[in-house]
């Protein structure tokens, strides 16, 4: 069982509209501060902001990459992560080329996720050169299960830091199922972030004793404030 505070810590607070607002992007850094969230994720245009709103405490930015569908070429996904970086992203979510997978380019696939993974630790893009933690999306409801190991197997062997089930923008969302599936792949050292849908304390629970280590969603505060672990170990009993 989590205590209040590991919980939080297991929370991406994301909040991706495109309407929002720099009063709204404010709100939702002093949340993630308050709650102490493992990340804020917020659009690129937001990072230097949020960097600035968060700088000296224990939140970290993160950004998207190639969102939501992953169709952007490659030397433009590899842009945009070399320029959040910079801008102050500490972690970033990068959609995976989809169609490519699916088309059988599975070394366009193997070469993206590598060219990505070296440009995010390539000298000068950071201020200390320590890189960013990179988060693959692979969209788990556009894939049929072989599909799902196969990218997880590519993953694996390019040594990334995560694997994230969905963007929050594809039908249905994370499930334990996936997050089980890319546990048995990847093993224990990759991570995992289940994402889509997320809004109850027994999901996220179910996501995470499947194997998730992380969980992204909107609904961070609701979920943080219904967080109960003693509650929780009596319906254990």
């Amino acid at each position: 069982m989590y205590t209040k505070g590991q919980f939080a810590k297991l929370i991406d607070h994301t909040y991706l509209k495109s309407t929002a607002t720099r009063d709204e992007m404010v709100r939702v850094c002093a949340d993630a501060r308050k709650h102490h969230f493992a990340s804020v994720v917020v659009f690129p245009y937001w990072v230097p902001m949020a960097a600035k709103q968060l700088d000296g405490c224990d939140v970290k930015v993160s950004t998207v990459i190639g969102f939501p569908h992953g169709a952007i070429t490659k030397a433009a996904k590899v842009y945009e992560v070399k320029n959040s970086i910079a801008n102050g992203a500490d972690e970033l979510d990068v959609v995976i080329n989809i169609g490519a997978l699916k088309s059988g380019d599975i070394e366009f696939v193997r070469r993206e996720i590598a060219d990505i993974l070296s440009a995010s630790t390539s000298p000068g893009v950071s201020p200390d050169s320590s890189g960013a933690t990179i988060k693959f999306i692979i969209e788990t409801p556009f894939l049929t299960e072989q599909e799902k190991i196969l990218v997880c197997e590519i993953a694996r062997s390019e040594g990334v830091d995560f694997i994230k089930t969905s963007t929050g923008t594809a039908p249905n969302g994370a499930n334990e199922a996936d997050v089980s599936l890319i546990r048995r792949v990847v093993g224990p050292a990759i991570g995992i972030k289940a994402a889509g849908g997320i809004r109850t304390i027994d999901h996220a629970m179910n996501l995470l004793d499947a194997g998730a280590n992380r969980l992204g969603t909107s609904s961070g505060i609701a979920l943080i404030q219904a967080y109960d672990p003693d509650l929780l170990l009596k319906g254990c009993k």
